[in-house]
Protein backbone atom coordinates (compact mmCIF):
# COMPACT_ATOMS: atom_id res chain seq x y z
CA UNK A 1 0.00 0.00 0.00
CA UNK A 2 1.50 3.52 -0.78
CA UNK A 3 1.66 6.06 1.53
CA UNK A 4 -1.16 7.98 0.17
CA UNK A 5 -3.43 5.15 0.10
CA UNK A 6 -3.29 4.12 3.68
CA UNK A 7 -6.34 5.26 6.24
CA UNK A 8 -4.03 7.75 8.24
CA UNK A 9 -3.18 9.96 4.99
CA UNK A 10 -6.73 9.79 4.32
CA UNK A 11 -6.83 11.05 8.08
CA UNK A 12 -4.72 13.93 7.20
CA UNK A 13 -6.15 14.63 3.96
CA UNK A 14 -9.87 15.32 5.79
CA UNK A 15 -7.57 16.94 8.54
CA UNK A 16 -6.43 19.50 5.98
CA UNK A 17 -9.72 20.09 4.04
CA UNK A 18 -11.30 20.96 7.56
CA UNK A 19 -8.85 23.35 7.97
CA UNK A 20 -10.12 25.16 4.62
CA UNK A 21 -13.38 24.87 5.61
CA UNK A 22 -12.53 26.21 9.00
CA UNK A 23 -11.12 29.56 7.29
CA UNK A 24 -13.53 29.88 4.86
CA UNK A 25 -16.51 30.29 7.49
CA UNK A 26 -13.72 32.60 9.67
CA UNK A 27 -13.30 34.60 6.51
CA UNK A 28 -16.80 34.88 5.88
CA UNK A 29 -18.93 35.25 9.31
CA UNK A 30 -16.38 37.75 10.78
CA UNK A 31 -18.61 40.35 9.50
CA UNK A 32 -21.43 39.62 11.51
CA UNK A 33 -20.08 40.71 14.86
CA UNK A 34 -18.62 43.50 13.01
CA UNK A 35 -22.01 44.62 11.81
CA UNK A 36 -22.37 47.09 14.00
CA UNK A 37 -18.97 49.23 14.25
CA UNK A 38 -19.04 48.70 9.85
CA UNK A 39 -22.52 50.11 9.91
CA UNK A 40 -21.58 53.23 12.36
CA UNK A 41 -18.37 54.21 10.61
CA UNK A 42 -20.24 54.38 6.87
CA UNK A 43 -23.48 55.25 8.04
CA UNK A 44 -25.63 52.83 6.24
CA UNK A 45 -29.09 50.44 6.91
CA UNK A 46 -29.89 47.29 7.95
CA UNK A 47 -30.71 47.00 4.92
CA UNK A 48 -27.31 47.41 3.17
CA UNK A 49 -25.84 45.16 5.90
CA UNK A 50 -27.82 42.80 4.75
CA UNK A 51 -26.76 42.92 1.24
CA UNK A 52 -23.20 43.45 2.75
CA UNK A 53 -23.71 39.78 4.14
CA UNK A 54 -25.79 37.84 1.32
CA UNK A 55 -25.34 38.53 -2.00
CA UNK A 56 -22.45 40.98 -1.98
CA UNK A 57 -20.88 37.47 -0.84
CA UNK A 58 -23.50 34.96 -2.31
CA UNK A 59 -23.82 35.99 -6.14
CA UNK A 60 -20.25 35.48 -7.21
CA UNK A 61 -19.90 32.73 -5.23
CA UNK A 62 -22.98 30.67 -6.67
CA UNK A 63 -22.34 31.67 -10.21
CA UNK A 64 -18.60 30.66 -10.12
CA UNK A 65 -19.40 27.50 -8.40
CA UNK A 66 -21.32 25.73 -10.81
CA UNK A 67 -18.16 25.70 -13.51
CA UNK A 68 -15.97 25.41 -10.93
CA UNK A 69 -17.34 22.37 -9.97
CA UNK A 70 -17.17 21.43 -13.52
CA UNK A 71 -13.72 21.62 -13.50
CA UNK A 72 -13.22 19.89 -10.49
CA UNK A 73 -15.21 16.68 -11.89
CA UNK A 74 -12.40 17.04 -15.09
CA UNK A 75 -9.27 18.39 -13.51
CA UNK A 76 -6.75 18.69 -10.38
CA UNK A 77 -9.07 18.98 -7.18
CA UNK A 78 -6.60 19.82 -4.82
CA UNK A 79 -4.97 22.36 -7.37
CA UNK A 80 -8.64 24.10 -7.56
CA UNK A 81 -8.97 24.13 -3.80
CA UNK A 82 -5.32 25.84 -3.32
CA UNK A 83 -6.31 28.76 -5.88
CA UNK A 84 -9.97 29.43 -4.10
CA UNK A 85 -8.12 29.57 -0.49
CA UNK A 86 -5.36 32.00 -1.53
CA UNK A 87 -7.79 33.83 -3.10
CA UNK A 88 -10.15 34.07 -0.21
CA UNK A 89 -7.34 35.12 2.07
CA UNK A 90 -6.17 37.79 -0.52
CA UNK A 91 -9.75 39.14 -0.59
CA UNK A 92 -10.22 39.47 3.35
CA UNK A 93 -7.03 41.07 3.92
CA UNK A 94 -8.68 43.64 1.26
CA UNK A 95 -11.65 44.27 2.87
CA UNK A 96 -9.26 45.68 5.88
CA UNK A 97 -8.63 48.37 3.54
CA UNK A 98 -11.46 49.44 2.24
CA UNK A 99 -12.40 53.35 2.68
CA UNK A 100 -16.06 53.22 1.84
CA UNK A 101 -18.86 50.72 1.75
CA UNK A 102 -18.29 50.05 -1.93
CA UNK A 103 -15.00 48.90 -1.47
CA UNK A 104 -15.91 46.67 1.58
CA UNK A 105 -18.43 44.85 -0.82
CA UNK A 106 -16.15 44.81 -3.45
CA UNK A 107 -13.67 42.87 -1.38
CA UNK A 108 -16.55 40.63 -0.07
CA UNK A 109 -17.05 39.89 -3.88
CA UNK A 110 -13.68 38.52 -4.11
CA UNK A 111 -13.78 36.20 -0.69
CA UNK A 112 -17.40 34.78 -2.26
CA UNK A 113 -15.35 33.83 -5.89
CA UNK A 114 -12.35 32.63 -4.03
CA UNK A 115 -14.53 30.27 -1.33
CA UNK A 116 -16.36 28.85 -4.32
CA UNK A 117 -13.32 26.96 -5.03
CA UNK A 118 -13.68 25.29 -1.49
CA UNK A 119 -16.37 22.22 -0.63
CA UNK A 120 -17.20 20.46 -4.26
CA UNK A 121 -14.08 19.57 -5.02
CA UNK A 122 -13.44 18.76 -0.96
CA UNK A 123 -16.55 16.81 -1.36
CA UNK A 124 -15.38 15.06 -4.56
CA UNK A 125 -12.31 14.39 -2.78
CA UNK A 126 -13.33 12.86 0.43
CA UNK A 127 -15.95 10.57 -1.69
CA UNK A 128 -12.41 8.99 -2.85
CA UNK A 129 -10.42 8.97 0.17
CA UNK A 130 -13.25 7.24 2.47
CA UNK A 131 -15.17 3.95 1.55
CA UNK A 132 -19.22 4.41 1.26
CA UNK A 133 -20.02 3.79 4.87
CA UNK A 134 -17.77 6.51 6.28
CA UNK A 135 -18.64 9.01 4.14
CA UNK A 136 -21.31 10.58 6.18
CA UNK A 137 -18.81 10.48 9.15
CA UNK A 138 -16.16 12.04 7.23
CA UNK A 139 -17.99 14.50 5.69
CA UNK A 140 -19.81 15.37 9.31
CA UNK A 141 -15.89 15.53 10.68
CA UNK A 142 -15.68 17.91 7.27
CA UNK A 143 -18.67 20.31 8.17
CA UNK A 144 -17.40 21.01 11.47
CA UNK A 145 -15.26 23.25 9.84
CA UNK A 146 -18.46 25.53 10.03
CA UNK A 147 -18.82 26.02 13.95
CA UNK A 148 -14.76 26.20 14.14
CA UNK A 149 -14.96 28.69 11.96
CA UNK A 150 -17.83 31.03 12.93
CA UNK A 151 -16.36 30.21 16.47
CA UNK A 152 -13.03 31.98 15.77
CA UNK A 153 -14.82 34.31 13.65
CA UNK A 154 -16.75 35.56 16.35
CA UNK A 155 -13.68 35.48 18.95
CA UNK A 156 -11.07 37.09 16.48
CA UNK A 157 -13.89 40.09 15.70
CA UNK A 158 -15.33 41.02 18.66
CA UNK A 159 -11.86 40.94 20.43
CA UNK A 160 -10.01 42.38 17.54
CA UNK A 161 -12.16 45.16 17.00
CA UNK A 162 -12.54 45.58 20.75
CA UNK A 163 -8.80 46.40 21.66
CA UNK A 164 -8.35 47.74 18.11
CA UNK A 165 -10.39 48.28 15.37
CA UNK A 166 -12.68 45.93 12.49
CA UNK A 167 -9.97 46.87 10.08
CA UNK A 168 -7.36 45.12 11.70
CA UNK A 169 -9.49 41.73 12.68
CA UNK A 170 -9.94 41.11 8.75
CA UNK A 171 -6.32 41.35 8.53
CA UNK A 172 -5.40 39.28 10.79
CA UNK A 173 -7.29 36.44 9.99
CA UNK A 174 -7.32 37.10 6.22
CA UNK A 175 -3.06 36.31 6.33
CA UNK A 176 -2.74 32.60 7.24
CA UNK A 177 -4.58 31.33 4.50
CA UNK A 178 -2.17 32.34 2.23
CA UNK A 179 -0.39 29.48 4.21
CA UNK A 180 -2.82 27.28 4.64
CA UNK A 181 -3.31 27.53 0.13
CA UNK A 182 0.32 25.98 -0.19
CA UNK A 183 0.01 23.46 2.43
CA UNK A 184 -3.13 22.20 0.33
CA UNK A 185 -1.04 22.39 -2.70
CA UNK A 186 1.73 20.48 -1.89
CA UNK A 187 0.86 18.02 0.79
CA UNK A 188 -2.26 16.80 -1.02
CA UNK A 189 -2.31 14.15 -3.14
CA UNK A 190 -5.19 13.85 -6.42
CA UNK A 191 -6.24 10.21 -5.99
CA UNK A 192 -7.73 7.89 -8.86
CA UNK A 193 -11.55 8.97 -9.57
CA UNK A 194 -13.93 7.03 -8.16
CA UNK A 195 -11.39 4.82 -6.37
CA UNK A 196 -13.79 3.57 -3.51
CA UNK A 197 -16.81 2.67 -5.74
CA UNK A 198 -17.37 -0.20 -7.04
CA UNK A 199 -19.52 0.79 -10.26
CA UNK A 200 -17.29 1.84 -12.85
CA UNK A 201 -16.37 5.48 -13.35
CA UNK A 202 -17.91 7.30 -16.35
CA UNK A 203 -17.02 10.62 -18.06
CA UNK A 204 -17.85 13.99 -16.33
CA UNK A 205 -21.40 14.99 -16.27
CA UNK A 206 -22.98 18.32 -17.56
CA UNK A 207 -24.86 20.74 -15.79
CA UNK A 208 -27.51 19.84 -17.63
CA UNK A 209 -27.20 16.40 -16.91
CA UNK A 210 -27.31 16.97 -13.50
CA UNK A 211 -30.22 18.51 -13.30
CA UNK A 212 -32.14 16.53 -14.91
CA UNK A 213 -31.47 13.77 -12.25
CA UNK A 214 -32.41 16.59 -9.72
CA UNK A 215 -35.59 16.86 -11.54
CA UNK A 216 -36.53 13.53 -11.71
CA UNK A 217 -36.00 12.23 -8.93
CA UNK A 218 -38.09 13.37 -5.60
CA UNK A 219 -35.28 13.02 -3.09
CA UNK A 220 -32.79 15.25 -4.47
CA UNK A 221 -35.67 17.55 -5.83
CA UNK A 222 -36.62 17.77 -2.30
CA UNK A 223 -33.33 18.20 -1.18
CA UNK A 224 -32.86 21.05 -3.25
CA UNK A 225 -36.20 22.82 -1.92
CA UNK A 226 -35.91 22.06 1.93
CA UNK A 227 -31.99 22.94 2.15
CA UNK A 228 -33.08 26.80 0.43
CA UNK A 229 -35.64 27.21 3.40
CA UNK A 230 -33.01 25.86 5.64
CA UNK A 231 -30.27 28.38 4.19
CA UNK A 232 -32.42 31.21 4.71
CA UNK A 233 -32.96 30.44 8.52
CA UNK A 234 -29.82 29.30 8.95
CA UNK A 235 -27.69 32.28 7.42
CA UNK A 236 -30.09 34.81 8.41
CA UNK A 237 -30.34 34.05 12.15
CA UNK A 238 -26.20 33.40 12.00
CA UNK A 239 -25.74 36.52 10.31
CA UNK A 240 -27.97 38.60 12.63
CA UNK A 241 -27.40 37.22 16.30
CA UNK A 242 -24.39 39.29 17.19
CA UNK A 243 -26.39 42.50 16.24
CA UNK A 244 -29.32 40.67 18.30
CA UNK A 245 -27.50 40.20 21.64
CA UNK A 246 -26.24 43.51 21.20
CA UNK A 247 -29.87 45.45 20.49
CA UNK A 248 -31.78 43.38 22.66
CA UNK A 249 -29.65 41.81 25.73
CA UNK A 250 -27.18 45.19 24.89
CA UNK A 251 -23.84 43.32 25.64
CA UNK A 252 -20.50 44.37 25.12
CA UNK A 253 -19.11 43.26 21.93
CA UNK A 254 -16.21 41.27 22.92
CA UNK A 255 -18.10 39.35 25.66
CA UNK A 256 -20.88 38.96 23.30
CA UNK A 257 -18.50 36.87 20.94
CA UNK A 258 -17.27 35.08 23.12
CA UNK A 259 -20.15 33.18 24.51
CA UNK A 260 -21.62 33.12 20.84
CA UNK A 261 -18.54 31.28 19.99
CA UNK A 262 -18.78 28.87 22.76
CA UNK A 263 -22.35 28.06 21.43
CA UNK A 264 -20.95 27.93 17.93
CA UNK A 265 -18.59 25.63 18.73
CA UNK A 266 -20.24 23.23 21.06
CA UNK A 267 -23.81 23.05 19.57
CA UNK A 268 -22.20 23.27 16.05
CA UNK A 269 -19.43 20.31 16.64
CA UNK A 270 -21.81 18.13 18.73
CA UNK A 271 -24.55 18.60 15.96
CA UNK A 272 -22.86 17.95 12.88
CA UNK A 273 -21.06 14.78 14.83
CA UNK A 274 -23.69 13.55 16.57
CA UNK A 275 -25.49 13.68 13.11
CA UNK A 276 -23.24 11.60 11.02
CA UNK A 277 -22.75 9.15 13.55
CA UNK A 278 -26.08 8.44 13.60
CA UNK A 279 -27.02 8.83 9.59
CA UNK A 280 -24.05 6.34 9.31
CA UNK A 281 -25.01 3.85 11.87
CA UNK A 282 -29.20 3.82 10.75
CA UNK A 283 -28.44 4.81 7.20
CA UNK A 284 -26.62 1.61 6.61
CA UNK A 285 -30.00 -0.68 7.03
CA UNK A 286 -32.44 2.41 5.98
CA UNK A 287 -31.19 4.89 3.90
CA UNK A 288 -33.97 7.11 4.77
CA UNK A 289 -32.50 8.25 8.37
CA UNK A 290 -29.94 10.41 6.05
CA UNK A 291 -33.19 12.24 5.74
CA UNK A 292 -34.87 11.71 9.02
CA UNK A 293 -32.11 12.56 11.20
CA UNK A 294 -31.60 16.80 9.81
CA UNK A 295 -35.53 16.87 9.95
CA UNK A 296 -36.30 16.03 13.62
CA UNK A 297 -33.40 17.78 14.47
CA UNK A 298 -34.68 20.69 12.69
CA UNK A 299 -38.15 20.62 14.24
CA UNK A 300 -37.01 20.35 17.77
CA UNK A 301 -34.80 23.42 16.92
CA UNK A 302 -37.76 25.94 16.26
CA UNK A 303 -39.12 26.06 19.81
CA UNK A 304 -36.03 26.03 21.29
CA UNK A 305 -34.86 28.88 18.44
CA UNK A 306 -38.41 30.80 19.47
CA UNK A 307 -37.53 30.53 23.25
CA UNK A 308 -34.11 31.98 22.78
CA UNK A 309 -35.26 35.13 20.90
CA UNK A 310 -38.04 36.05 23.10
CA UNK A 311 -36.47 35.19 26.60
CA UNK A 312 -35.76 38.26 28.56
CA UNK A 313 -32.59 36.90 30.43
CA UNK A 314 -29.87 37.11 28.28
CA UNK A 315 -27.92 34.18 30.19
CA UNK A 316 -30.99 31.84 29.31
CA UNK A 317 -31.05 32.87 25.59
CA UNK A 318 -27.16 32.52 25.21
CA UNK A 319 -27.58 29.06 26.56
CA UNK A 320 -29.84 28.33 24.19
CA UNK A 321 -28.08 29.32 21.80
CA UNK A 322 -26.42 26.34 21.84
CA UNK A 323 -28.75 24.20 21.92
CA UNK A 324 -29.96 26.03 18.89
CA UNK A 325 -26.71 25.50 17.28
CA UNK A 326 -26.29 21.71 17.75
CA UNK A 327 -30.00 21.25 16.11
CA UNK A 328 -29.04 23.24 13.03
CA UNK A 329 -25.71 21.60 12.79
CA UNK A 330 -27.37 18.45 12.41
CA UNK A 331 -28.51 18.84 8.63
CA UNK A 332 -24.85 18.72 6.91
CA UNK A 333 -23.28 15.46 7.07
CA UNK A 334 -26.64 13.50 6.89
CA UNK A 335 -27.35 15.69 3.55
CA UNK A 336 -24.26 15.92 1.88
CA UNK A 337 -23.50 12.26 2.51
CA UNK A 338 -26.59 10.74 0.87
CA UNK A 339 -26.25 13.02 -2.11
CA UNK A 340 -22.46 11.40 -2.43
CA UNK A 341 -24.62 7.97 -2.29
CA UNK A 342 -27.03 8.70 -4.74
CA UNK A 343 -24.99 10.02 -7.63
CA UNK A 344 -22.53 8.66 -10.10
CA UNK A 345 -18.84 9.22 -8.50
CA UNK A 346 -18.04 11.77 -11.72
CA UNK A 347 -21.55 14.26 -10.84
CA UNK A 348 -20.45 14.67 -7.35
CA UNK A 349 -18.71 17.72 -7.12
CA UNK A 350 -21.43 18.83 -9.65
CA UNK A 351 -24.24 17.63 -7.41
CA UNK A 352 -22.79 19.75 -4.38
CA UNK A 353 -22.16 22.77 -6.37
CA UNK A 354 -26.13 22.55 -7.45
CA UNK A 355 -26.85 22.49 -4.16
CA UNK A 356 -24.81 24.67 -2.42
CA UNK A 357 -25.62 27.06 -5.74
CA UNK A 358 -29.27 26.64 -4.06
CA UNK A 359 -28.34 26.89 -0.25
CA UNK A 360 -26.01 30.42 -1.07
CA UNK A 361 -28.15 32.24 -3.71
CA UNK A 362 -31.46 31.77 -1.90
CA UNK A 363 -30.42 31.13 1.61
CA UNK A 364 -27.25 33.33 1.74
CA UNK A 365 -28.28 35.56 -0.70
CA UNK A 366 -31.59 36.78 0.64
CA UNK A 367 -31.31 35.70 4.48
CA UNK A 368 -29.67 38.15 5.70
CA UNK A 369 -31.39 40.97 3.46
CA UNK A 370 -34.74 40.14 4.10
CA UNK A 371 -33.84 40.30 7.62
CA UNK A 372 -32.16 43.81 7.01
CA UNK A 373 -35.16 44.82 5.40
CA UNK A 374 -37.31 43.57 7.99
CA UNK A 375 -35.29 45.52 10.66
CA UNK A 376 -35.42 48.78 8.65
CA UNK A 377 -39.27 48.32 8.24
CA UNK A 378 -40.56 47.56 12.08
CA UNK A 379 -37.84 49.44 13.50
CA UNK A 380 -40.16 53.21 13.36
CA UNK A 381 -42.72 50.69 15.56
CA UNK A 382 -40.93 48.77 17.63
CA UNK A 383 -37.20 50.15 17.97
CA UNK A 384 -34.13 48.23 16.83
CA UNK A 385 -34.45 45.37 19.36
CA UNK A 386 -38.08 45.12 19.02
CA UNK A 387 -37.76 45.07 15.11
CA UNK A 388 -34.14 42.56 14.73
CA UNK A 389 -36.33 40.06 17.60
CA UNK A 390 -39.51 40.04 15.03
CA UNK A 391 -37.39 39.61 11.97
CA UNK A 392 -35.69 36.21 13.65
CA UNK A 393 -38.90 35.02 14.72
CA UNK A 394 -40.85 35.24 11.09
CA UNK A 395 -37.28 33.83 9.22
CA UNK A 396 -37.39 30.71 11.59
CA UNK A 397 -40.77 29.78 10.83
CA UNK A 398 -39.87 28.97 7.53
CA UNK A 399 -37.84 25.86 8.61
CA UNK A 400 -40.90 23.71 9.08
CA UNK A 401 -41.13 23.77 5.20
CA UNK A 402 -37.42 22.18 5.64
CA UNK A 403 -38.90 19.43 8.07
CA UNK A 404 -41.78 18.73 5.58
CA UNK A 405 -39.33 18.21 2.75
CA UNK A 406 -36.82 16.12 4.07
CA UNK A 407 -39.47 14.38 5.65
CA UNK A 408 -40.96 13.60 2.61
CA UNK A 409 -37.69 12.36 1.18
CA UNK A 410 -37.32 9.89 3.52
CA UNK A 411 -39.32 6.90 1.51
CA UNK A 412 -42.87 6.08 0.24
CA UNK A 413 -46.16 5.89 2.89
CA UNK A 414 -44.46 1.65 3.62
CA UNK A 415 -40.98 2.98 4.78
CA UNK A 416 -38.88 1.88 2.47
CA UNK A 417 -36.03 3.82 1.51
CA UNK A 418 -35.80 5.66 -1.84
CA UNK A 419 -33.64 4.25 -4.58
CA UNK A 420 -32.10 6.56 -6.92
CA UNK A 421 -31.14 4.76 -10.30
CA UNK A 422 -27.85 6.37 -12.26
CA UNK A 423 -28.48 7.42 -15.85
CA UNK A 424 -27.01 5.38 -18.35
CA UNK A 425 -24.08 7.11 -20.56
Amino acid sequence: MQHHDSPGYARYVLVILTLTYTCSYIDRYILSVLVEPIKAEFGVSDTLMGLLGGFAFALLYTLAGIPIARWADRGNRRTIIALGVAAWSLMTVASGFARSFLQLALARVGVGLGEAACTPPAHSLLADYFPPEKRATALAIYSMGIPFGVMFGFLAGGWIAHFFDWRTAFLVVGAPGLLLALLVRFTIREPERGRQDTAPVSGAYSLGETLGLIFRHRALLLIQLGGAFYAIAGYGLSFWIAPFFARVHHLPLNEMASWLALGALVGGVGGSFAAGLVADRFGRRELRWYFLTPALALLLGIPVTVVMLTVADPRIALALFLVQQFTFFCYSGPIYAVMQFLVPSSMRAMVVAVHLFVLNLVGLGFGPLLIGMMNDGFAATLGSGGAIRLSLLVITLGTLVSVLCFWLAAGNRDGKPIAVPIPAR
